[in-house]
């Protein structure tokens, strides 16, 4: 995994928000979202592999990262609102956008509500539907093992559920990385990412309204959000794309890079913005 790239802040709303941003101001413009409990660094082998042809950002949503935590609940309508105000602070008109997870839910939201403002978009390792009342139980039993047994034991829990079985020989580096960033996450925004997630709205009934071009990515082996939840929502969406990568799970980007970046490019020059 490749380090960090210039860990730039900025102000949008009420908080201070980190992002790494590389490649020319004059180039299209591609933002990267991460998934729970992660940040922008799980993103730093893309913004590599764009940067030049592309202006590539990651940013740590609210809480996560070094981006503060605010003083307001999480709701991914406020990370959407987040995400809208740091492109007008940048100045960025319209962007491709692409989500994975955690950052797939608000990409949704922010397409179907928002969709004069990208231009391209690609799901990544998420799905359209909220929380079963089973999911919204068991989000509530994380937040309380979270206070009696600490972060680390969420790491240990999660873990064998982002990567694939192979990983854990192949992807030491990423694992290791991963770990770190949930073990630094504080509880304040773990707590409240977990009600964000349990609280979200489905998206699925307005799939067949998005009309810009769209990739939909997802590990062969992921258990989160698997290849059938992926072409529910290939189906539904008129002229999208679907990849199942293989070799990887629910962080795809992060366990089979070549793969990944290898359809993220393509569907990106099929786009000709450059």
């Amino acid at each position: 995994m490749k380090n960090a790239i210039n860990n730039l802040t900025i102000k949008v709303n009420d908080i201070i928000v980190s992002y790494n941003d590389t490649g020319s101001k004059e180039a299209p413009v591609i933002i990267f979202i991460h998934g729970f409990p992660l940040n922008k660094s799980m993103w730093n082998n893309q913004l590599e592999s764009l940067k030049d042809n592309y202006r590539a950002i990651a940013y740590d949503i609210r809480g996560h990262g070094e981006s503060d935590l605010g003083a307001i609940d999480f709701s991914i309508d406020l990370f959407v609102n987040d995400l809208l105000g740091f492109m007008d602070v940048l100045k960025i008109k319209k962007a491709i956008i692409c989500g994975l997870s955690m950052g797939g839910y608000i990409t949704l939201n922010a397409i179907e509500n928002y969709s004069d403002r990208f231009t391209a978009v690609i799901l990544s390792d998420t799905n359209c539907t909220s929380d079963s009342l089973e999911a919204k139980e068991k989000r509530m039993n994380t937040i309380i093992s979270i206070k009696e047994n600490g972060v680390e034991k969420l790491a240990y829990d999660l873990l064998p559920n982002l990567f694939a079985p192979e990983s854990f020989k192949t992807n030491s580096e990423e694992i290791s990385a991963v770990k770190q960033m949930i073990v630094t996450t504080t509880i304040p925004s773990l707590n409240n990412s977990l009600h964000a997630l349990a609280n979200r709205k489905e998206t699925c009934g307005k799939l067949a309204s998005i009309k810009v071009p769209l990739l939909i990515l997802v590990g062969k082996e992921d258990k989160i959000t698997p290849p059938k939840a992926a072409s529910a929502m290939h189906e539904k969406i008129k002229d999208s794309f679907l990849q199942v990568i293989p070799h990887a799970g629910h962080l795809s980007n992060m366990e089979n890079e070549r793969e990944f970046n290898k359809h993220l490019n393509n569907f990106l020059n099929d786009l000709k913005l450059i």
